[in-house]
């Protein structure tokens, strides 16, 4: 089986998509760091994370249906920027966030294997 076929066979669509709701975490935090774009580092990581986190979601939508595609990426995003959060101090850490977000992860998961 050649490369080609191998890629085109499992699709490198879903990969795309993770790493897509990654940057969106990215350009999350970049953009709070950012200060309403007074900070040049953040602005710019902000402006390139959303451009590639777009691009992939753009791709990913051409295999994996749009509703789905979008709420994975979307919970994807969230609950890494809810952790960032956390994990900064941000935001507090409660069992019943950790919970909710551990909802939205068996989610997330729920809708690949059913797709």
């Amino acid at each position: 089986m050649s490369q080609q076929s191998l890629v085109s066979g499992i699709g490198l669509h879903w990969p795309i998509l993770i790493a897509s709701g990654v940057l969106e975490a990215v350009w999350v935090a970049a953009l709070a760091a950012s200060h309403r774009f007074r900070r040049p580092v953040p602005s710019i990581v902000f402006v390139v994370a959303l451009a590639l986190s777009m691009a992939g979601l753009a791709h990913a939508m051409t295999a994996i249906p749009t509703g789905t595609a979008y709420a994975v990426w979307v919970g994807i995003g969230a609950v890494l920027a809810v952790v960032w959060s956390m994990v900064t101090g941000a935001e507090r850490v409660t069992r019943a966030r950790v919970l909710l977000l551990l909802g939205l992860v068996l989610c997330v998961v729920g809708l690949k294997v059913v797709s």
